[in-house]
């Protein structure tokens, strides 16, 4: 009985209605003083406020479970990107309520204000959606589902606690994998900024005799097929297959800097994702190492089902290291792993010369083998601090020294291409197009 008791008060909330009524009421009491014929007035409004305050209890509580609620969340959420969850809430009162609703989300999230507001009509469900947008890979806790009802009177709030925790993993961004997915099977890339490279030659896989079209090369005439047919047809070529294509990412403090809530690392991992993803599309072979102060993970290129799988779960745990990274154990490791020419896509980030230096000799001998991409980030806060007029000496100094390193990171991408090394240097949430532009382009040209 106690504990029921405990629930019954724990559970009920007084609402700024009944406070804004009880302040009317003490001012008739007031008034009372000054104005005798008020009467019995004030005591008259006080008894009807409590009378319907018992009556809205009364509404509220006679029905033991009046609503129902829980959360409709994906298995795993996507980083960096809008995932969408949802409220699913039923009323079993007999009549209408207004319904306020806290979904206790992660604290990685920092929220303190999602609170949703409905009204329903008896025996009525409905489903509300919300959009979350994680910055980190990890474990999410989700808490209760707490959902505050009033009847029409609205005197004072029911609160029924649904017991809904759960933990959900977040993993590189699939959901940005899955769209340039639909590309690439449609062969729609070019819709969302994927160039449309010319290709030089032809390559060696034949793939079909067809139909000719306008803009078909009219070398590619296929006489013997043309003369059987009667209509012009053209052999037709697709880009070679089962090439290896491997994604460095490098793990070390220079990774760790944040650029709209995500760190260059995940911006890394998740155009990696979406890079292996592609390559697979595309029958190539994908494969990936992960490097730091030492060697992390070493998956070989492979073009297996479960390739990809494999791939996501390695890159869901991996973490920013502290370290400078190790070039010759990576060098090493290349050497070892990668038996054949492969495109080797190494992301990483560079601030000054001298780091970019420091790598150099390993790098060319890594291009002497395989074909080297380095991808390195511009400075976007740099760039619009050198864009900003200065106003007095020290907006003068800042300037210049803004300009001295963006002039520094432009110094970095001809000393690469000197030796041979070619570069993607992008801002980073244009990391994955331009990524996928550059492997297209290498495919159509026969790079590897």
């Amino acid at each position: 009985m106690k504990k029921l008791i405990g629930l019954f008060y724990k559970n009920l909330f007084l609402n700024n209605t009944l406070f804004a009524c009880l302040s009317g009421s003490v001012v008739l009491f007031v008034l009372g003083f000054f104005f005798p014929w008020l009467g019995a007035i004030p005591q008259l409004v006080f008894w009807v406020i409590m009378v319907l305050v018992l009556l809205d209890l009364v509404l509220l509580y006679r029905t033991i479970n009046g609503v129902f609620a829980k959360r409709v969340a994906p298995e795993r959420l996507s980083n960096g990107d809008e995932n969408e969850l949802a409220i699913y809430i039923e009323n079993f009162y007999p009549f209408n309520i207004a319904v306020g609703i806290i979904d206790e989300i992660p604290e990685q999230f920092q929220k303190r204000d999602v609170w949703f507001k409905t009204t329903m009509k008896p025996r009525e469900h409905k489903q509300i959606l919300y959009l979350l947008r994680p910055t980190r890979r990890g474990e999410y806790e989700f808490g209760f589902i707490r959902v505050f009802v009033k009847s029409p009177l609205g005197l004072v709030s029911r609160r029924y606690n649904f017991e809904q925790t759960e933990i959900l993993p977040v993993y590189p961004s699939f959901l940005q994998m899955r769209k340039y997915e639909l590309m690439a099977i449609s062969n729609r890339l070019t819709d969302i900024g994927i160039k449309k490279i010319r290709r030089i030659g032809h390559s060696m896989e034949f793939e079909q005799v067809k139909n000719y079209v306008a803009g078909d090369d009219y070398r590619t005439i296929n006489w013997k097929a043309t003369a059987r047919r009667g209509d012009l047809m053209v052999n037709s070529y697709t880009d070679e297959k089962s090439q290896h294509v491997y994604c460095v990412i490098d793990k070390s403090r220079a990774m760790k800097m944040p650029f709209e809530g995500l760190s260059l690392l995940d911006y890394a991992i998740n155009a990696s994702l979406v890079l292996s993803n592609v390559a697979l599309l595309k029958e190539d072979k994908a494969g990936l190492i992960t490097v730091a102060e030492k060697i992390g993970a070493v998956v070989p290129a492979d073009s297996k089902y479960t390739q990809l799988n494999k791939i996501l779960e390695v890159l869901y745990k991996e973490k920013t290291r502290y370290l400078e990274t190790n070039m010759e154990a990576l060098y090493t490791t290349v050497r070892r792993v990668i038996k054949q020419r492969s495109l080797v896509v190494f992301f990483t980030n560079y601030e000054s010369m001298p780091a970019l230096q420091r790598q150099l000799p390993f790098l060319k001998r890594i291009a002497r083998f395989h074909l080297l991409l380095v991808v390195f980030f511009e400075n976007t806060e740099l760039k619009t601090l050198s864009e900003q007029p200065a106003t007095d000496v020290e907006g003068i100094y800042i300037k210049t020294i803004a300009e001295k390193f963006a002039h520094d990171k432009k110094l970095m991408v001809k000393e690469l291409a000197t030796h041979g090394i070619q570069t993607i240097f992008s801002t980073p949430q244009n990391l994955t197009v331009n990524t996928i532009n550059r492997y297209l382009e290498i495919k159509a040209r026969q790079k590897i």
